[in-house]
């Protein structure tokens, strides 16, 4: 496992996140104090699955419905029209 500075991960992040994407884990520091890990993820599982796992996300049991759309008897182009004349 690699240790490097924001610094050095600014300026060559794409080859730290190709050595994560190839497996290896690399911790970043600020003046010396851990910050941040970079891991690769785990294959097969996203973010959702992942939290659903830790039992830090619940997820739907039902289709999320959304109301029908209402259609407005004025079009915006003369509503803001009204408004800027009120100013």
């Amino acid at each position: 496992m690699e240790r490097i500075g924001i610094r050095e991960l600014r300026q060559h992040a794409s080859r730290y996140l190709a050595r994560v994407k190839a497996g290896e884990t690399v911790e970043v520091t600020d003046r010396g104090k851990l910050v941040a890990l970079l891991v690769p993820p785990e294959p097969g599982r996203n973010a959702v699955d992942r939290l659903v796992a830790e039992g830090r996300l619940t997820a739907a049991t039902l289709p999320v419905r959304f109301p029908e759309r209402v259609r407005a008897e004025v079009s915006t182009e003369s509503m803001l029209d009204e408004i800027r004349d009120d100013r």
